[in-house]
């Protein structure tokens, strides 16, 4: 599982000029089963998703298609994890940790 932090790198009426284009690829990515959850920091300065996918690599491809990757307005810090323990409804994105 991977946490995809996002900071914006242009001011706020930069990304919001992307916004519209950004939600497409997020409904595409969430109908994929790829994010399972996202949505904006508090202050707005970024955001987070939270998303599954088999390695990093895939991910960073996801994250380079992002049209606020491709316009330059926000970077991406992604940090992998092992889901070891969730609520009930996450279940199916449970983890074993590694022998």
């Amino acid at each position: 599982m991977f946490i995809l932090e996002l900071t914006y790198t242009a001011p706020v009426s930069a990304v919001d000029e992307q916004l519209e284009a950004h939600v497409a690829w997020l409904d595409e990515l969430y109908e994929a089963g790829v994010f399972i959850a996202s949505g904006r920091k508090n202050p707005r300065d970024g955001g987070v998703i939270i998303a599954v996918a088999d390695d990093r690599a895939r991910i960073e491809e996801i994250t380079a298609k992002d049209p606020f990757t491709v316009a330059g307005v926000c970077e991406y810090r992604i940090t992998e994890f092992i889901a070891t323990k969730t609520a009930p409804e996450l279940a199916p994105y449970r983890e074993q940790l590694p022998a």
